[in-house]
């Protein structure tokens, strides 16, 4: 029995993932393509233009030092986007219940979407790092790492969608948090500088936003540079991933703004 349970389980993990998969590959023009349009105008305008006054920052060229804010930010937003809206669509067109009620285990519903949320923010990263090639030799420094906070940094973005989506009541709830959160403290989680620019009063601020740990995290794997230690970094980042990822579980097993 428990055979059977399990093995249902996997086949209904990998229907939820391709399904996933599918729905954005379909649409590619809408949620491949805008991020390398983004991050082509960033390298040009930031990068080739600015970068050339700006000079070397921690003695990395300016350009290369915007690689890393650039790719990671660009995971974040499709991650996070692809499971808000595919979960909320599927819970406002009422065929969330089919699922809830089936025998599929929360964790499994919780895995599936989240597992597609990080194949479309890999996706995006790897265009984006074709992108950020033509402007300079990019180098990585420790791949294992890069990859690893590529992947922790879509999980969590993933899960944070999954509780936004389980959370909202309209498509307007929606597109609050990566508008008026997500974008802000991406931008302010050192993307296009480092915090020893910032007066003390703003680098003891910035030390709260939890995307500035992330960021240098990545940019510390990619450049070998960062303004905290790569292992301080990947102790936040985990520690996020995890209370995330119980945080929705809970949710999903309680039927929290689910079941009425």
């Amino acid at each position: 029995m428990a055979t059977e349970s399990v093995q249902a389980n996997r086949v209904a993990y990998a229907t939820l993932v391709s399904r996933e998969i599918r729905r954005f590959t379909r649409i590619w023009v809408q949620t491949l393509v805008p991020s390398a349009v983004n991050a082509l105008l960033y390298f040009v305008i930031f990068g080739s233009l600015i970068g050339e006054r700006v000079g070397d920052l921690q003695g990395v060229a300016y350009i290369d030092y915007l690689v890393p804010g650039i790719v990671l930010m660009s995971i974040i937003l499709n991650s996070y986007n692809n499971v808000v809206s595919s979960f909320f669509s599927a819970k406002h067109q009422r065929y969330l219940e089919e699922i809830l009620v089936s025998p599929m285990a929360s964790f499994v519903v919780l895995c599936g979407y989240v597992s597609g949320g990080v194949v479309r923010g890999l996706c995006v990263g790897v265009i984006v790092m074709a992108v950020a090639s033509l402007f300079g030799d990019l180098g990585v420094r420790n791949p294992i790492g890069l990859l690893a906070y590529a992947v922790l940094t879509a999980i969590l973005f993933a899960t944070l969608g999954l509780i936004n989506a389980i959370f909202a009541r309209s498509y307007d709830d929606i597109s609050i948090v990566p508008h008026f959160v997500l974008t802000p403290l991406t931008y302010f989680g050192g993307v296009f500088y480092s915090i020893t620019l910032l007066p003390p009063f703003w680098q003891s601020l910035s030390a709260l936003n939890p995307l500035y740990y992330i960021i240098n995290g990545f940019r510390h794997s990619m450049l070998g540079v960062a303004d905290v230690t790569s292992g301080v970094a990947l102790l936040v980042t985990l520690a996020l991933v995890v209370a995330a990822g119980l945080c929705a579980w809970w949710m999903l097993v309680r039927g929290i703004r689910l079941k009425h």
